[in-house]
């Protein structure tokens, strides 16, 4: 068995003139959730397309589940996906709709019920798709993805459209699905989102990687420095210059001082700060590393990429 879900090399798509998906390396990990990240029209849903053998790759080479992707059809039983919206039958239930997937499908009925129960529609099964809200017919995209019990799940933006609450609810689904041994990719453009639940990341822009890895190692590896606020307002100017002297890169932002730091230095950096303020006999109210966001870690990289 392979320990490799995805893996494609040189992946590309022209569509005309348009380049939406450039040469792309991917590798994708057995077993983690992985975030598809990049803003819309970055060539996300281009890419899951060609993994499930919807659009024909312009060039490149890959496998899923390790099967080609020039012959989809001997991994797609293995692979549940979403993309764009669910589409059901508006007069059926929930759990017929199901039941009619299953049977067209040739796979068994008996999971039903669970799946429901999985995706937070237990009780909700026997209405009419008609009356289900955005995030129900959502969910029960899902658990129709889920049907076969498959290796690989691809969802294309299954939080897009829903308020808060079915954002929170979409969530949680995502994170129930994270202990299921399954590999899940799931595209995105919240990153606030894919930082809460995907342990590996994905990250492209007009097509290209930008970072692929996990999810820890990239937060971990960057850091928004260190803020540094003294219980007296008029001793930042004094305390800003005292830590330029003693080498350290100083930034006044209002009612406080950002101190560069790496990650791994930000201990040092801390505690030379914490000297030097004791030295000058000033009290510091605030010494606290500034968290860098998927959000800071994401557009620097599209910066420094020459966007």
């Amino acid at each position: 068995m392979t320990s490799t879900a995805v893996s494609v090399s040189g992946l590309t798509k022209c569509f005309g003139a348009r380049t939406a998906v450039d040469n792309l390396d991917l590798e994708l990990p057995c077993g983690v959730v992985a975030g598809f990240v990049g803003p819309n029209g970055a060539g996300k849903t281009t890419t899951m397309a060609m993994l499930l053998g919807l659009v024909r790759p312009t060039a490149g080479t890959g496998a899923v589940l390790g099967g080609s992707i020039t012959t989809p059809a001997a991994y797609l039983q293995r692979v549940g996906a979403l993309l764009e919206s669910p589409a059901f039958y508006a007069s059926l239930s929930g759990a017929e709709n199901l039941r009619v997937f299953a049977t067209v499908a040739g796979q068994s009925i008996g999971a039903i019920p669970e799946l429901l129960d999985m995706v937070g529609l237990g009780g909700r099964g026997d209405d009419r798709y008609r009356g289900y809200s955005r995030g129900m017919k959502q969910r029960l995209g899902i658990a129709a993805a889920l049907l076969g019990d498959p290796e690989l799940l691809i969802l294309d933006e299954p939080a897009n459209g829903l308020d808060p609450q079915g954002v929170q609810d979409m969530r949680s689904l995502i994170g129930r699905l994270a202990g299921t041994g399954r590999t899940v990719l799931v595209s995105s453009h919240d990153l606030s989102e894919v930082e809460q639940v995907c342990d590996w990341l994905v990250l492209i822009d007009t097509g290209r990687s930008l970072y692929q890895g996990p999810t820890r190692a990239l937060l971990d590896g960057a850091s928004a420095g260190l803020a540094v606020v003294p219980e007296r307002a008029r001793d930042l100017s004094v305390l800003r210059d005292l830590l330029v002297a003693d080498g350290h890169h100083v930034v006044l932002h209002d009612d406080r001082l950002v101190v560069q730091a790496s990650s791994t230095g930000i201990r040092d950096v801390a505690a030379s700060v914490n000297r030097a303020a004791f030295a000058a006999e000033m009290v510091l109210v605030e010494l606290s590393p500034l968290r860098t966001t998927l959000e800071d870690s994401y557009l620097a990289m599209v910066h420094g990429a020459g966007r």
